[in-house]
């Protein structure tokens, strides 16, 4: 590997209305090597990174930014992309109903003419997802491909703009396993190709598989570079470097006290809201019991997600058919209101479309799904409406000056703290969360384990759904397996293991 540095970040510091995201930051990165940047939420990895690739212009921060050899001043993304700077943000950046192709080459058509040469982009196409190992032909729809094969897209649209330094953000947060490694895989053949990577993820057991370096940020400070190749660096020392102190435990300790069902689904069917034919829920019976976390495990498109927002409100679906009883007596859920009257909540796993209001405060958010709670004679009454905001922010350590920041300015972990917030301000019986940990860090991941396990210490009853197994494995008393809309196995957590999981989800494979 070159010794030469690409790139040199020297003294950033990014201020935002009373928050400083990044204090005197300093940051390099060699020639062809992959370089992971670690931190907590709010740490300041993707503001680092978007001071880098320009949407936050040159003056708008303190510090300097050399790359190539040279002083660069970019004034927006345009700026960083000619010169091969190409970051892949989390929310990925394509247009579902547009082909491939189409987004491949959007806003960087092949124009001839005066008219845009779709035979040469198709053919262009082809050899970009060659290249990424995508087979799907170039006019496939976006909307008709999985997240992983999404993400593909996203690295070959990367590719057709001569990309020299590819800037990655949570680039596995969406993925399964099989996918993950894939991508991994796909990096490490372009780090054999000369391409240089900065890689930003919670995943340690990705980032010490692939990484050259690490560097550490932590409260918008550089605290270390890690050398791979010099020292073997485990998980632990990330994580202590992290948040300047050893966790000994991923997953806090609790003692079930299981009581009787309070939540059930019986002969549960739903089909696709576009595709009528597709049947996406097939005849579901689910069970909870007060004091229970059970989680429901299974593969990227097993339908999860699509069984759990049909249930909460027929958020999703068509043709919806079936039973929810609480308490043993049959509820009504067919709309979102009536769904949170009868004891449901429902934590998104997209927080930013479904989950939050940007563009409003932290506090009007937390509030969102209890007006009641804050209201007096049917008016809010504001001085209750801060002090409740106050007291979530307090009690899930939210990272925010105040409750009147806007929700869209803080970082992913402490939007998910804010959602939770406004799940358990509406005080459910029922709380489903669906990714509840994805794109968060370790320290804000134990945060949340800690309120599910007070949540069922209450009597209340939890439906965890996560990608994860190693999670699934270590905060669940009982996991459901799910595969093609359909429950494959139920296992109590005594005999659940990832080899079991997987397992069951094969075998149902086999009958489908």
């Amino acid at each position: 590997m070159s010794s030469d540095v690409i790139l040199e970040m020297r003294h950033i510091t990014k201020t935002f209305p009373g928050v400083k995201a990044l204090d005197d930051v300093n940051f390099a990165v060699q020639q062809g090597e992959i370089h992971a940047l670690c931190g907590e939420n709010g740490a300041g990895k993707s503001t680092l990174m978007k001071v880098l690739s320009g949407v936050y212009p040159s003056g708008t921060y303190d510090g300097e930014i050399h790359y190539m050899g040279e002083l660069r001043k970019f004034q927006g993304i345009k700026d960083s992309e000619e010169l091969g700077i190409i970051i892949i943000h989390q929310e990925l950046a394509l247009i579902p109903m547009l082909s491939i192709t189409e987004n491949i080459f959007l806003g960087n058509e092949i124009v001839e003419h005066g008219v845009i040469n779709w035979a040469k982009a198709s053919k262009r196409t082809q050899e970009l997802l060659a290249k990424v190992g995508l087979k799907d032909p170039p006019s496939t729809l976006i909307t008709d491909i999985g997240v992983g094969k999404q993400q593909l897209v996203e690295i070959a649209k990367a590719l057709s703009k001569k990309v020299k330094l590819l800037i990655l953000d949570e680039p596995t947060a969406s993925l399964n396993e099989t996918d993950s490694n894939a991508l991994l895989d796909l990096l490490l053949e372009f780090k054999k190709q000369g391409l240089t990577s900065i890689i930003i993820s919670h995943k340690l057991n990705e980032i010490s598989r692939v990484a050259d370096k690490i560097t550490v940020l932590r409260d918008g400070s550089t605290v270390e570079t890690l050398d791979c190749h010099a020292e073997t660096i485990s998980e632990a020392r990330i994580i202590k470097g992290m948040v300047g102190r050893e966790i000994s435990d991923r997953f806090p300790k609790r003692v079930p006290k299981i009581g009787e069902t309070i939540f059930e689904v019986r002969n549960w069917n739903a089909f696709h809201p576009l595709h009528g034919d597709r049947q996406i829920a097939k005849n579901i019976n689910l069970k909870v019991k007060r004091g229970e976390v059970v989680g429901i495990a299974g593969l990227m498109g097993a339908g999860r997600t699509e069984f759990a927002m049909s249930v909460f409100g027929h958020s999703y679906g068509q043709r919806i058919t079936g039973e929810v009883l609480l308490n043993g007596k049959p509820v009504d859920t067919s709309t979102v209101s009536k769904a949170i009257d009868a004891g449901l909540a429902y934590v998104t796993e997209d927080r930013k479309q479904l989950g939050l209001i940007l563009i409003n405060s932290v506090m009007h958010n937390i509030t969102l799904a209890n007006h009641k709670g804050i209201a007096k004679n049917l008016v809010i009454d504001e001085f209750i409406e801060r002090k409740t905001a106050t007291e979530y922010r307090e009690k899930l350590r939210i990272r925010t000056p105040n409750v009147y920041q806007t929700v869209g300015n803080l970082s992913g972990g402490n939007q998910q703290k804010v959602v939770l917030a406004k799940w358990l301000f509406a005080n459910p019986d029922v709380l489903i969360l669906d990714e509840p940990t994805r794109g968060i860090d370790v320290g804000a991941k134990y945060e949340i384990y800690t309120i599910v396990n007070d949540l069922v210490a209450a009597g209340k009853a939890v439906i965890f759904i996560s990608s994860e197994m190693p999670e699934l494995l270590g905060t669940c008393d009982r996991i459901y397996v799910m595969n093609e809309g359909a429950i494959a196995a139920e296992m109590p957590i005594a005999e659940a293991s990832q080899e079991n999981i997987m397992r069951a989800i094969m075998r149902s494979g086999e009958k489908v």
